[in-house]
């Protein structure tokens, strides 16, 4: 490990935790095929508690959890134990009831019509099924606000049970794709998506820290959650905002775990599926992974609807970037130093990975602060980016 170079990654991440507009604590980690080139951990785990952020914090790790899932279908697929092309109501029937959405009535009653085409596993991969999430569309806002269904992150079975916002494929939509998608995974194995996960992704790379239901040990851990206020100003908020008991592991946001653990993930993607332990995925699924599956559909800014929950959102605007199973590909070299056809996400609390199989090198920053696309801590992630491919070419 370059001693400057460490010096220089923990300044950055010292000023984003100092000074009039900051975060309260931050982990963040770079790794390459062979192990960590940098970890490092500054701040605060919550705003005004006794209690430093250290490398072994635990986080909500919402739509980072995505990836994660996404392993587990693929490993099925390579089993020969699902088909990403068959109807997903054939694994969970409950998919095959959703209804398009056409409008409302005017006392407020949802519209609805039967789909014409069947949901299959590899929309849900896609994003392209139908559905969205109530803090980036309009429509799913209303239903959660006029009380006729559950948020999203109450964990819970009625909360998946939404219109769709279209015909199936014909779009591409951000949404509770992924929760669906998890659903399948444990009606083929007939577990729990946590254990799955535990015994044939967690094991085989040594992730010990990483659950949708915390250990004692990870309670203690916890990184506090915060608000940014209009104003600037930091509020701790209560709890984690993520049920710790979940009806339902949801495949899509669920899952707690450490940037350590995360960059076990990563590393595997690397080094074409294999990890520290076993491997998870055979290479050439990786390959067959990581390629553009929208072919003429575009992914779009995620608007804000909510604007305590999310700012709109978008990566490198301007750029043309797509969708794999299930990673956001940019199609161009980003001006992070990252080359296209990278792998990469974030989660809701301004978490932010990337998987750069070209060079053998990726990286996780981990916060915990809403809105999404907090300024603070998503310039710093991409500062932190681009100092990660500066060293890199030098």
């Amino acid at each position: 490990m370059n001693p400057g170079f460490t010096s220089s990654l923990n300044h950055l991440l010292d000023a984003v935790t100092t000074g009039q507009q900051c975060v309260p604590g931050v982990v963040a980690a770079i790794t390459g095929r062979d192990g960590l080139i940098y970890e490092g951990a500054s701040g605060q785990r919550t705003l005004g508690q006794a209690g430093a952020m250290t490398t072994d914090s635990v986080f909500a790790m919402f739509s980072t959890t995505k990836a994660i899932t996404a392993t587990a279908v693929l490993q099925l697929v390579e089993e020969g134990r699902l088909d990403l092309d068959a109807p997903a109501r054939d694994y969970v029937p409950m998919i095959g009831e959703l209804k398009v959405l056409e409008g409302f009535d005017s006392d407020g009653t949802p519209r609805l019509r039967a789909p014409k085409k069947h949901i299959t596993t590899r929309m849900l991969l896609l994003h392209t099924a139908g559905l969205g999430y109530e803090f980036f569309n309009e429509n799913y806002n209303r239903l959660v606000q006029e009380g006729r269904q559950p948020s999203i992150i109450s964990g819970s079975l009625a909360a998946l049970l939404t219109p769709l916002l279209f015909e199936p494929g014909e779009q591409w939509e951000y949404g509770s794709n992924m929760d669906w998608a998890g659903l399948v995974v444990e009606a083929i194995t007939g577990k729990r998506l946590g254990e799955v996960m535990q015994q044939r992704i967690f094991e085989p790379l040594g992730m010990t820290d990483t659950a949708f239901s915390m250990t004692a040990s990870m309670l203690q851990r916890r990184a506090g959650m915060h608000q940014r206020e209009e104003n600037g100003s930091l509020t701790a908020v209560e709890g984690s905002l993520l049920p710790e008991e979940p009806e339902v592991h949801m495949g899509g946001h669920g899952l707690f775990s450490t940037v350590k653990d995360y960059c076990l993930f990563i590393r595997a993607w690397l080094n074409d599926g294999q990890g520290d332990h076993g491997r998870i995925l055979k290479p050439e699924t990786i390959r067959f992974a990581e390629k553009n599956g929208l072919d003429n559909l575009k992914i779009k800014a995620l608007p804000c609807v909510n604007p305590s929950i999310s700012h709109t959102a978008e990566f490198f605007p301007g750029m043309p970037k797509s969708w794999a199973l299930s990673f956001m590909v940019n199609e161009q070299d980003a001006p992070t130093g990252r080359p296209a056809g990278s792998l990469a996400w974030a989660g809701l609390a301004n978490l932010f990975y990337w998987i750069d199989r070209k060079n053998g090198i990726g990286g996780f920053w981990a916060t915990q602060i809403l809105p999404f696309v907090d300024p603070v801590s998503t310039n710093g992630y991409l500062d932190f980016e681009t100092a990660a491919y500066r060293n890199l070419n030098t």
